[in-house]
């Protein structure tokens, strides 16, 4: 199948043309005649797999040949907003149609100025657009067309009485399409309460990681974790352009100061920083300037860098779905990529969840010199293990992945 064979619209072939898309991804497939035909949509698709033209193709087909605000797409985060505030723009091209965010940390002079200049399409996070809305820079009551994008992600960062103040401003009659990587239970409700009779579609199942991301899981001792990143760093020399999240905004900020002493190039990306400094800083990393981004959860969706070729899981994700959409980061556009997980003691348990979301485990990998486990055993006078048995396809066991059997087996080998 062809973009020509879901889009009709000439001005958006063209613009389709110019991006240098050729097939449509499955999420597009499946999602855009749906939507094209008006009806309520869920989608349950990663960021990367096509979902934002999934949702902003059929609604720009809906807008071309008229004018006014028909199109609002609501997103958790500002950087994703502004990433499908971009992609429209692209889109809309040569077609008389202007879109633009308003988000947070950004001048409210310039997005007074685009609203009441007039916009076909609105991209906006939720806590801006009620500041709009309160302040009678924003009519809502034309929109046709409702996009809901990583609802999950916006139920999570407790959006959702904003999203229920700003449902009381839309019509009644409209289109709904609301795309989640994950289903829980909030989204799921929401989706039965604002949508009409929706018909559900999904690209991948919600667990599915990437064909061609490595996945890589390191033992490690917590203090010793600055050091095996920097071992990492200037041993391999395919770690060309390496995201490593942290749990921890403080966490963030003294790794980077750790990485930048030991004379390698990082920046910063968390919460705390402005938007002026959170856009310097993705700049950085996008260019090459900066050969490691540091951050917290904050980047984990809606950034869509293509060369990420490593996605370092510093500290250990609470939530297994974290893990899935951080190390989607790599592996982009046919790309390969390399997901390497740091787990602590302490840790064991988080990423006994992931196993099993995942349905298998991570395959270990051990440097005795930073392994937690490695002091015990070599107090012993014994070797790390060398082989892991619990079912990874390569790597190094724990001591505390060894049954007391086990264990005294793998001393009588010393």
């Amino acid at each position: 199948m062809q973009f020509v064979d879901l889009i009709q619209a000439k001005p958006l072939l063209r613009a389709i043309q110019d991006l240098g898309w050729t097939t449509p991804t499955p999420i597009q497939i499946k999602a855009i005649p749906l939507a094209t035909a008006g009806k309520d949509v869920v989608g349950i698709a990663q960021t990367g797999t096509g979902k934002t033209a999934a949702f902003l193709l059929p609604a720009l087909m809906k807008q071309l040949g008229r004018e006014g605000l028909h199109t609002l797409v609501l997103c958790p985060t500002r950087e994703l907003a502004q990433q499908v505030a971009a992609d429209a723009r692209e889109l809309c091209r040569h077609a008389e149609l202007f879109a633009s965010e308003v988000v947070g940390g950004e001048s409210m002079r310039r997005q007074i100025r685009d609203l009441r200049a007039g916009l076909d399409v609105l991209v906006a996070t939720p806590g801006r657009l009620i500041d709009h809305i309160e302040r009678g820079n924003v009519d809502l009551s034309a929109v046709e067309t409702l996009v809901l994008d990583e609802a999950d992600r916006m139920l999570d960062m407790g959006f959702r009485p904003q999203i229920e103040t700003i449902l009381r401003q839309l019509p009644k009659q409209r289109q709904t399409l609301l795309f989640s990587a994950t289903m829980p239970n909030g989204v799921h409700a929401l989706a039965l309460r604002i949508m009409n009779e929706p018909d559900w579609v999904e690209a991948t199942p919600p667990a599915t990681i990437a064909d061609r991301v490595e996945q890589t899981l390191y033992s490690v001792r917590a203090e010793m974790k600055p050091a095996l990143l920097i071992h990492l760093l200037n041993e391999a020399a395919d770690w060309d352009q390496v995201l490593v999240f942290t749990g921890r905004k403080s966490g963030a900020d003294a790794l980077v100061s750790r990485l930048q002493a030991a004379g390698i190039n990082a920046t910063v990306m968390h919460g705390d920083r402005d938007q002026k400094e959170r856009r310097q800083a993705l700049d950085a990393f996008t260019d090459g300037r900066a050969r490691v981004l540091v951050a917290t959860d904050v980047a984990q969706r809606g950034l869509d860098i293509e060369g990420i070729s490593h996605v370092v899981n510093y500290d250990v994700p609470r939530n297994p779905d974290d893990y899935v959409h951080r190390i989607g980061r790599t592996a982009r556009a046919g790309a390969s990529g390399t997901a390497v997980t740091f787990m602590s003691a302490t840790e064991l348990a988080a990423v006994k969840d992931i196993e099993r979301l995942l349905g298998e485990p991570l395959p270990r990998v051990s440097l005795e010199a930073y392994d937690y486990a490695g002091g015990a055993l070599a107090s012993q006078s014994a070797p790390v293990a060398r082989v892991n048995r619990a079912g990874g396809r390569f790597g190094v066991r724990s001591a505390d992945d060894l049954s007391p059997e086990e264990l005294q087996e793998l001393l009588k080998v010393g």
